[in-house]
């Protein structure tokens, strides 16, 4: 394969982001912290340091975050077993692969919370790898998480497509030189995501699929 379809999955394929917005909030209140839920949604997609400094400022209590992401993880945990795939993201994915696209997913979670969602968007046979935030220095908006699926897939920039449903997203994937498509399925608005970065726009991945024909994955 010599084209890679690169994947958020957070908002992008799993219905979760509003199930990290009330468990980072629940984890903040927990902590003595009053965090408005539509601040934590727009932080959504970030890595959970930089999630944290993103909303608390840099001159919080650092000794503090290890504590705020534990609680985050033990209270997501709780879904793990019904995390919610949006419609036709496996057939998207499974289409894409049959079409001859890499299909890699380039994603700020880990471990159980990683197999979680794998289990959730139910397509492995089409998954050719995963970039998790255990393989990279830097999350997104940094440019590392997709540039390292591009690794992973062995094919250069020009040859790929990164689709995403955050501003962080965007923001990755045209720092690492890659076509961006969004989604707003994650609820950012359409003119967040064009401003960052993204050339074509979709609903969700059901959506995306219909006009697969006339998308950036065709």
């Amino acid at each position: 394969m010599d084209r890679a379809a690169v994947f958020d999955v957070d908002g992008t394929l799993v219905d979760t982001n509003h199930l990290h917005v009330t468990t980072w909030w629940e984890a903040f209140r927990q902590a003595g912290h009053r965090v408005p839920m539509h601040a934590i949604h727009r932080a959504v997609g970030l890595g959970s340091t930089d999630l944290i400094a993103h909303l608390l400022g840099e001159d919080r209590d650092k000794e503090q975050d290890p504590r705020l992401s534990t609680a985050h993880t033990a209270l997501y945990a709780q879904y793990f077993d019904r995390l919610p795939a949006l419609q036709d993201a496996g057939r998207l994915l499974r289409r894409l692969h049959r079409n001859g696209w890499a299909v890699v997913l380039a994603t700020s979670a880990s471990g159980p919370e990683l197999s979680a969602l794998r289990r959730a968007i139910d397509a492995d046979e089409a998954i050719a790898a995963t970039a998790g935030s255990d393989d990279v220095e830097e999350g997104k908006p940094a440019p590392e998480p997709v540039a390292h699926a591009l690794e992973l897939a062995g094919v250069p920039a020009e040859r790929a497509v990164f689709v995403g449903d955050t501003v962080w997203d965007m923001q990755a994937g045209s720092r690492a030189g890659v076509r961006c498509v969004a989604v707003l399925c994650g609820g950012i608005p359409r003119a967040d995501l064009e401003q960052a970065g993204a050339g074509a726009v979709y609903d969700d991945p059901a959506h995306l699929l219909a006009r697969l024909s006339d998308s950036p994955l065709a």
